[in-house]
Order: structure tokens, then C-alpha cells, then sequence
């Protein structure tokens, strides 16, 4: 069996230390490494390691939650390796709108836009099983409402950037499951105990997508999402120790505007426990 360098400590270690972004680029460094050996026999002269997306939405949704209400655009940065298992990205969002925020020194609302940008890697050890690390920085309003910004920050309480440890498995080719776990308690995935001391949640996140219905460049997917915390009464997702917070249905169709193919998503979503119901536009650009 194949050990780890020595250089890469036990992932206890860059939890209790709180260096979450070491973590992730050790792990894109390892998987990096072994993928690019697996490539050395493969050819492919259409190959492109590189490639580009850009959305724009009425509204952003993620995981049962409006994390903007207003229009936004989307975008993409991805390296995919020649064998199409290993993934590394960047995703950003911004704002057309702003919301509002308190200002914590003066008390007063500040108007502040949408802005986020996540980094994530994928490593994919066959058509049907994935696995996947995400970390979610979104720092809206961080300025605005008198803190200061530090991009690469995991404080529990600072309020906007965590990770994610995901899998995915296709029990179908139109049936996921997907699993995923918020890790070392950050961005709020805590519970305050009697005496003060924080209690990370470890949110549990999982959801069940499957395609349903297809005709020609139409599609029609149904989707159903839980959260839940073994460790505390209370989820980053959820005022309880476990709850169903996304259910509902996204249609999909190619448009045509001239010569050009344009795909549209729209999404109805409820979330049960915030009693909230949306409908969310996706246009993909390219």
C-alpha cells in the first residue's frame, strides 16, 4: 500500500489547528500528483484542461436556502484532468442588488451586494462515485457591517466561510445521492452550551435527485433534501436537531435565440421548515 508523505499531518491535526486551507491544498496536491501518473499513457488530441461558465439567476439557491434573493450572475473556473476524474474550480457570485445589513459599531443598516467566491476540488473514482471538498467563502457584507475581511478565516463565529466534505453516488444513471458534511464548525455550524463553550454541529446535508422525465432538450428533475446533527439540537440548515428544508422539481430546455442554443433551469423549491417557497431562473450563458 502506497503511504502519504510525511509532510501531510493527520487531518485531526489541520482541524484542532483550524488550517482548513492547508488541508484542501495538501489533498489537491496528493490527488494531483497520482492523477497526473495515471495520465501518462493517455491521448487526446481534443483535449482542453481548461474551461469557463457564467449563469445568471433571478435568485440563488443552495441547499434548501435563499443565499441572495435578488439577480446575480455566476461564474466558473475549472481544470479538469485528461482522464476526466480529477476537478479543481473556483466559483464566484455577485450581486445586481444589494441587501441590508447592521452595521455593528454605529447600529445603523448598510446596503451591501452579494459577493462570494468557493474554491473546490472533485475527484472521481468511476462513472457512478465521487468525492468532493468545497470551501464556501462568502464574505456579503463582511465590510459593511464593521468586521474585518479575511478571506482565508475560519473562525466559528466570523460568520461566512466553511467546508464542505462531499460524496456523490449514482444508484442510476438518473438517481443521485448526494452527502454532505460541514466540517470544524465554521461560519456558525455551532451550538452555544450552558457554559459558554461552542459545540460544533457537524451538519449532515443529504438529498436524492433524480431525472424523471425527458423529451428531446427537456428535462424534468425531482429533488428531496434533509439536515441533521448527530452532536447538537440545532444544524447550520435547521432550528432542530434534524429536519427536511428542500424539496421540488427543476426544468430544464434548450431555447433557441437565433442560431444560438440557450439552456434554461427553472427550480421550484420549499423549504418546510422556513415555510418558504421560490422559483428560482438559471440562464446558462456558455
Amino acid at each position: 500500500m502506497r503511504q502519504l508523505s510525511k509532510e501531510m499531518k493527520p487531518v485531526s491535526y489541520y482541524i484542532k489547528n483550524g488550517s482548513l486551507s492547508v488541508l484542501l491544498l495538501n489533498i489537491i496536491l496528493l490527488i494531483s500528483a497520482q492523477n497526473t501518473n495515471a495520465q501518462k499513457d493517455i491521448t487526446n488530441e481534443d483535449y482542453n484542461a481548461f474551461s469557463v461558465q457564467a449563469h445568471v439567476k433571478n435568485m440563488h439557491l443552495w441547499h434548501g436556502g435563499v443565499v441572495h434573493p435578488g439577480a446575480m450572475i455566476a461564474t466558473s473556473l475549472e481544470y479538469n484532468s485528461k482522464n476526466e476524474k480529477f476537478t479543481f474550480g473556483l466559483w464566484g457570485g455577485a450581486s445586481f442588488s444589494t441587501i441590508d445589513v447592521n452595521n455593528i459599531t454605529t447600529g445603523e443598516t448598510e446596503s451591501a451586494f452579494y459577493k462570494e467566491v468557493s474554491i473546490y476540488t472533485k475527484y472521481r473514482f468511476s462513472n457512478r462515485f465521487f468525492i468532493e471538498a468545497v470551501s464556501h467563502n462568502n464574505y456579503t457584507g463582511v465590510e459593511e457591517r464593521g468586521d474585518k475581511l479575511k478571506f482565508w478565516s475560519y473562525d466559528k463565529t466570523q460568520g461566512y466561510n466553511f467546508v464542505d466534505i462531499n460524496f456523490g453516488y449514482n444508484i442510476t444513471p438518473n438517481t443521485l445521492l448526494y452527502l454532505a458534511t460541514i466540517i470544524n464548525g465554521g461560519s456558525g455550524d455551532y451550538e452555544v452550551q450552558n457554559d459558554g463553550s461552542l459545540k460544533n454541529s457537524w451538519t449532515h446535508y443529504f438529498e436524492v435527485n433524480s431525472k424523471v422525465w425527458e423529451k428531446g432538450d427537456s428535462r424534468l428533475s425531482l429533488f428531496a433534501g434533509g439536515a441533521w446533527s448527530f452532536t447538537t439540537d440545532k444544524t447550520f440548515y435547521t432550528e432542530s436537531a434534524a429536519n427536511i428544508i428542500n424539496l421540488g422539481a427543476t426544468y430544464s430546455k434548450d431555447v433557441k435565440v437565433g442560431n444560438y442554443n440557450l439552456p434554461i433551469g427553472v427550480t421550484a423549491m420549499w423549504n418546510p421548515e422556513q415555510e418558504k417557497t421560490v422559483l428560482q431562473l438559471d440562464l446558462t450563458l456558455f
